[in-house]
């Protein structure tokens, strides 16, 4: 097996990870404790210390869900801008204007779901 010099770091590394996982779940399984003592108490859904209060599958609102895919699309679009900043000088005017489009058009998405009032915490 030929492996080039420059993947053999990585190579050394993806084998350390691999072997701490290993040596983890195995170390957490032969030392950990043995006790599988159930009770009513322990069976009982627990959440932060707060007495369970209903049923949990009662209905609220999608307005969590819109907010937090609103914020993964916007946090993943400030990291397409890092390669750019790091490498400002070697795009040129080229780039420039790649990235005036880019933004361009996350600018359009950011107004149309201003307007449709997703960010309205209220509604």
């Amino acid at each position: 097996m030929n492996i080039p010099e420059n993947y053999l770091p990585i190579l050394i590394q993806i084998a350390v990870g691999f072997g701490f996982v290993v040596l983890c779940i195995l170390g957490t399984h032969f030392l950990g404790p043995r006790q599988k003592v159930s009770s009513v108490k322990k069976n009982e859904s627990f959440e932060c210390g707060v007495e369970v209060e209903g049923n949990a599958r009662n209905p609220f609102s999608v307005k969590y869900f819109l907010t937090a895919i609103l914020f993964v699309l916007f946090d993943i679009e400030i990291v397409f801008f890092y390669p750019y900043a790091v490498n400002i000088r070697e795009f040129g005017m080229e780039g420039f204007f790649a990235v005036l489009t880019f933004i361009a058009v996350f600018f359009v998405a950011f107004i149309y779901v201003w307007k449709r009032g997703a960010l309205d915490w209220d509604r």
